[in-house]
């Protein structure tokens, strides 16, 4: 027996609740995890350094800041060691955690601004997220690009992005922005990129209930 129109449309603003639910706290939650001045950690099997150009590349690292804990086979810096600014290719199995939230990829980009680790651009086929949400339930995504902002604490997937925020209702659309600490998502067409008429629309499954809920469901109204 199908769901009813009533509870398909319960259904459909809980979802689109979820995307709305927290956003007003984001601006307190980012000055709150406010990380400058904090120290940053390398630990490599190896390192080959080049004081003429003041780049190195790094094997099997791991490098952390606060709760941010980036690592990866390889990375190549840019900009020097000291992170005033630059950049740090990260390639091999890489690894993002931060804030209760994992991404996994092929590769990264993560740019430094003033010793501060700024913001990570992570490409994949697909690059994937996973958090731990506070009811217990595990929202996930995946695209082909996800970019992390560390002061905003958004990760927003491009290409091709899905999402589940409760491991049954399914979003996707160009570009999905979600915040790890309001654990609350937007659904948006990427910045200066008209889209053709009938292109870059967000879509929401929610899946029809099992046959055991709908015989549940029937028993409660007995």
């Amino acid at each position: 027996m199908a769901s009813s129109p009533r509870s398909d449309l319960t259904a459909f603003r809980a979802a689109l609740a979820l995307g709305l639910l927290g956003l007003s706290q984001g601006a307190a939650a980012a000055a709150a995890t406010d990380c400058a001045n904090a120290e940053i950690v390398l630990d490599a099997r190896s390192m080959e350094a080049a004081t003429r150009t003041n780049d190195a590349v790094l094997r099997d690292v791991v490098i952390t800041q606060c709760d941010v804990r980036i690592q990866g086979s390889e990375a190549r810096v840019s900009g020097g060691l000291n992170f005033e600014s630059g950049q740090l290719i990260m390639s091999g199995d890489v690894r993002i955690s931060a804030e209760g939230g994992h991404i996994t990829s092929d590769k990264a980009v993560v740019s430094f601004r003033d010793r501060v680790i700024s913001q990570a651009t992570i490409t994949g086929s697909p690059a994937q997220f996973e958090q731990k949400r506070d009811d217990g339930s595990i929202s996930r995504g995946r695209a082909g690009t996800i970019d992390y902002q560390t002061a905003s604490g958004t990760v927003s997937l491009t290409d091709d992005a899905w999402i589940t925020t409760d491991g049954k209702n399914q979003i996707s659309a160009k570009t999905l922005v979600y915040n790890i600490r309001t654990q609350s998502f937007q659904g948006r067409q990427k910045a200066n990129t008209p889209e053709p008429s009938g292109t870059g629309r967000i879509r929401i499954v929610i899946p029809a209930r099992p046959p055991v809920e709908q015989e549940q469901e029937k028993e409660k109204k007995q």
